[in-house]
């Protein structure tokens, strides 16, 4: 998806999360295009992109920050005018991409992800995708859930009256998009976090490598990925936590007005 404004300011890249498809930044990316260009992308597994074999494309956070850079490239994004802004699954490939090209972006707006191998800030459910022997059934028993998990992923851990509806097409788009050519989003998802665990600690390994200004926000009621792993992310004051948003307090119609504004304030 591309929106491009007549006289742009920058570009915004949007990178979104599971079980998500780039829909759900369209009404951000409107607002935005007043003044800027707006890409987002679906990434292999997700929405209308392709499901290659496991057997030729890994699905990790490495590969994930290799789609990424041949975007960025292909689209011939200017990258001193970018701002990248990545949730849940997007997080992790751009900052890997940033530690080997400190360019990639002006900022970096990360949150809700887990950049530490700390598994006691994690879902049950993502915990048991790090590894065998647990992370084969968890997978089959999402793709024999996955009803329920698109329509109640964005509704837990908020009360009633905090709870929303995400936009139709949204929806529509996640539920046609989950199956494609043989392999589910959740498929996908458990082979992102196969290798998760080995691409957390190589950049905790390496954080003194990353250059790349950063912003990382977190949602206060987070329960996927609690807040304590956001705070230990945090380098200097740049994390700030925001109730009552949760896990997507970036890429859902939570607050999308701060959204848009921290965007705008990335290129000031």
């Amino acid at each position: 998806m591309v929106v491009r404004a007549s006289s742009p300011k920058g570009t915004v890249l949007f990178l979104h999360g599971f079980p998500e498809t780039l829909t759900v930044w369209k009404d951000i990316a409107t607002t935005l295009a007043h003044d800027y260009y707006v890409h987002a992308f679906d990434w292999p597994g997700y929405g209308q992109s392709s499901r290659p074999a496991f057997e030729r494309f890994s699905y990790a956070p490495k590969a994930y920050a290799q789609v990424l850079k041949a975007y960025i490239e292909r689209a011939g994004i200017d990258r001193s005018k970018l701002v990248i802004y990545a949730t849940d699954i997007g997080a992790l490939p751009v900052l890997l991409l940033a530690l080997d090209e400190p360019t990639i972006a002006r900022q970096i707006i990360v949150g809700d992800f887990a950049p530490f191998d700390r598994p006691h800030h994690m879902w049950e459910n993502l915990q048991n995708l790090k590894a065998e022997p647990t992370a084969s059934p968890t997978r089959a028993y999402m793709n024999k859930t996955s009803d329920e998990i698109l329509q109640n992923v964005h509704r837990r851990g908020l009360s009633p009256a905090e709870q929303f509806d995400l936009r139709i097409d949204v929806q529509q788009d996640m539920i046609r998009s989950w199956s494609r050519d043989g392999v589910t989003s959740a498929d996908a998802f458990e082979h992102y976090y196969a290798s998760f665990t080995r691409d957390q600690q190589y950049l905790e390994a390496n954080l003194d490598r990353l250059k790349t200004p950063m912003k990382v926000i977190w949602g206060e009621k987070d329960i996927y990925i609690t807040k304590e792993m956001g705070i230990e992310f945090r380098r200097q004051d740049r994390c700030e936590t925001r109730p009552p948003a949760r896990h997507w307090p970036l890429s859902t119609p939570q607050n999308p007005k701060q959204t848009v504004e921290e965007i705008i304030a990335s290129f000031r």
